[in-house]
Formats: C-alpha cells, structure tokens, sequence
C-alpha cells in the first residue's frame, strides 16, 4: 500500500510558491467508453454524434484513431476517409459525468481545493497538503496511478507554481504522464510552443499576433506592453502575465460554483421546423429550460435572447430587454415568440433555435413592479414555483409543458 511520502519540497520552486496541479483525462468519451468494451481499446475507435439527428461530428477518439489525424468536431464522412475501419459510438453523456464525478471523488482526497474546469479537468492545489502526500510531483504521479487502477481512465497531470503553467503542463506530454514547470525550466520548455498553445489565445488573438511577428510564447512574454496594448487591450496585458508565469488566480474550493452571466438553452432539431404550432411548442420547451435554471439559481433576468439557424446554417441573433425583471417561464417564452415573429419570416425553416437571459440580477426581486399585470405576475410565479416543487420530488418527467421535437446540442 502506498504511504505518505516524508518530503513536501518541490525542486525549482520558491518556499513561497504554490504547487498547483492540472489533471486532464485523456481521450475522455473514447475512454469511458472503453470501461465496459475494452475491445475498443483495439481498434481505431471514435465518439460520435448520431448522423440521423445531423449531429454527425467526431466528439473524441483514442489512440489509435489519433494516427489517422482524425480531428474532434470534424465531419464523420471525412473521419471515414481517413479511416475505413473507424468505429463509431455513440455519446453517453450520463455515463460521462458519471464518471466524472468518481475521478473528482479521488482528487478531493488530496486536497479540498478542486476547481472542475470541464467535465475531464479540474485544477488542484496541493500546497498545504505536501506534509501529507509527498511533492506536487509524487502526488500527480499517486493520482495518475489510482485513477488508471480504480477508474480505468488515464490522466496527464501538469505541476506548476500556477493554473496557467500547470494546464500547459498537461497539454505537454500525453497520454499517462506527469510534467513538471518549475521556475527552472518553463522558459525552455513553454516559451518555444506556439502561440496558440497559450491558455485563452483563440485563434483570432493568434492570427492578430502572428500578423505582427509574435510567433510563440516567448515572443508574448518579451513583446513591447505598449504594443500589446494598442493590440489586445487590456487582454494583452493580461496574456503577457501568463506567459511570463505571474498567473496568480486562485483554485477554487470543492462545491464553489460561479454566479452565471447568462443562461441559455438550445436545441438541434430532428427535422426542420415551419409549422406555428410546432414552433410554439419548441419555445416553451426551451424557455422551460432556462426559467427552471433561472430559479435554481435564484436569479431574476433582464434581457431576453433569440438564436436561430436555418437549414444552410445562417446564425441570426436578437433580444430585448424587459420591462422588468423576471424568473417566469412564460413570459421569457413569449418574448422569445415576439423576437421570432419580428425577425424570421413565416414559413422559413428552423433548424436549430436558441433561448436565453442575461442582465442577472440577484436581487431583481426588489425592484419588480407592484402594478406589473403580465406574466411574470404573481400568478405566474406561483405556478412556476408549483412546479419546480414537484419536479424537485418526482422529477422533470413529472410535469411537461409538450412533447420533445428533438436533442440539445
């Protein structure tokens, strides 16, 4: 049985340092996919959505389906070119946070600080747990070991002095291995990489930095501040303290949850809508949706959103601000009927359609209007309460506002 280990230093760190680790499960659906068909294990194996629904997009692949260059999000016909052969499955996402759930059970055995970052990420900070469980080091190397053996899925582990290093460290060597970016070596090991393998550079922050010569991160590190900040704003001066290492964001503790900016819900239909009734039915289901996490959050909105997708995949976007602000089903669905009304022709397709709140407010109770007479009146809010209160009990299934016309994306 593994013991405790007696040292707690971490060689290359300051004694002020954090010791920061970044777990990321590797090929995570195709892994736990593998749990109950190690036959997959193989064959070149991969993920997908369900071609008959229109999501046919590769969502993960294993190992060997990686030495085909097989993409995530790229078409399954194009996957299928690459390799005949390829195996497809479909998405569990139950089982998927499942699993998540376990694999985080064992990191919360270190130390209470575990920030999920998605559902095969978290973050851990292991500094005051070292006197216990040994260097940042032998603690990713225990984790890597009891994950692979309880679990059946393999992590990389990324150790750090910060979030941003310890998640590149992760990224750095895959799959069931352990990183270390000490102050010693992260300028030989990180600053070579490419731009884009900084955390938070999107491609169009890389274009524009490549347009002006900053090719890796080390050129981020080196780069004028004036000229990142006639660049990226603030932002540049922001990614210039990662890749410098001065990334001094905390990890968050087990249970810690984020007040949200917006809450949204959209769904990718099994067949074009045109029909009104249709239509209708498909906003209230989605509206349901957001008011239902509207509440559990105990927040009240002030804007209502629309996003649409016709059948050559053209995006239009709209909203409105409300008179006032509201947690009600019903009147964030008729807003949302009005916004589609006024802005998408009757008759035209809807492939894909969207709902959502923002302008969040956690105490919008207080400035609803006494005389206010429509949806979101007290009536509504007392049938919208009724009804999360027999969810709560027996379940969504228990009340439903109509049939599903099709699968969240």
């Amino acid at each position: 049985m593994w013991q405790p280990a007696n040292t707690h230093t971490d060689p290359g760190f300051l004694p002020t340092d954090r010791v920061i680790l970044h777990a990321d499960c590797n090929s995570y659906f195709a892994s736990v996919e593998s749990i109950d068909h190690p036959e997959y294990r193989q064959v070149p194996m991969a993920v997908c959505g369900d071609p008959e629904l229109r999501h046919g997009i590769i969502l993960a692949k294993n190992e060997l389906a990686k030495a085909y260059h097989i993409q995530t999000a790229e078409t399954i016909y194009s996957a299928k070119k690459k390799c005949p052969d390829l195996l497809l499955v479909p998405a569990h996402h139950e089982k998927y946070s499942q699993v998540c759930e376990k694999i985080n059970a064992i990191y919360e055995g270190y130390t209470d600080l575990v920030e999920r970052f998605s559902i095969d990420e978290s973050f851990l900070d292991v500094t005051g747990s070292r006197h216990l469980f040994g260097s940042g080091r032998e603690i990713a190397d225990e984790l890597r070991r009891r994950v692979r053996e309880q679990i059946g899925v393999t992590i990389s582990v990324g150790v750090s002095f910060n979030k941003t290093f310890a998640k590149m460290g992760s990224d750095y060597k895959k799959p069931d291995a352990t990183t270390l970016i000490s102050r010693e070596n992260y300028k030989d090991l990180l600053w070579p990489l490419p731009i884009e393998d900084l955390l938070f550079v999107g491609k169009a922050g890389a274009a524009l930095l490549r347009s002006r010569g900053i090719l890796t991160v080390g050129d981020l590190a080196q780069a004028s501040p004036a000229a990142l900040q006639s660049m990226l704003g603030k932002t540049g001066a922001y990614l210039q303290q990662t890749a410098r290492g001065e990334d001094l964001s905390p990890v968050m503790p087990v249970g810690y949850a984020e007040q949200p900016k917006s809450i949204s819900h959209n769904v990718t239909f099994d067949h074009d809508l045109t029909d009104p009734a249709e239509i209708h039915t498909a906003l209230t289901l989605i509206a349901d949706q957001v008011g239902t996490r509207l509440r559990r959050h105990r927040l009240f909105a002030s804007v209502v959103q629309i996003q649409i997708k016709d059948t050559n995949l053209k995006v239009i976007n709209r909203q409105r601000r409300l008179d006032e602000f509201t947690t009600g089903t019903l009147l964030i669905r008729d807003t949302a009927a009005a916004l589609l009304r006024e802005n998408w022709p009757a008759g035209k397709p809807i492939r894909m359609l969207s709902v959502g709140v923002t302008g969040l407010s956690a105490d919008g109770a207080q400035q609803l209007s006494m005389f206010s007479d429509t949806k979101g009146s007290e009536k509504a809010q007392k049938l919208d309460t009724a009804i999360d209160s027999i969810r709560s009990r027996f379940g969504r299934d228990a009340v439903q506002f109509g049939k599903g016309l099709g699968k969240k994306d």
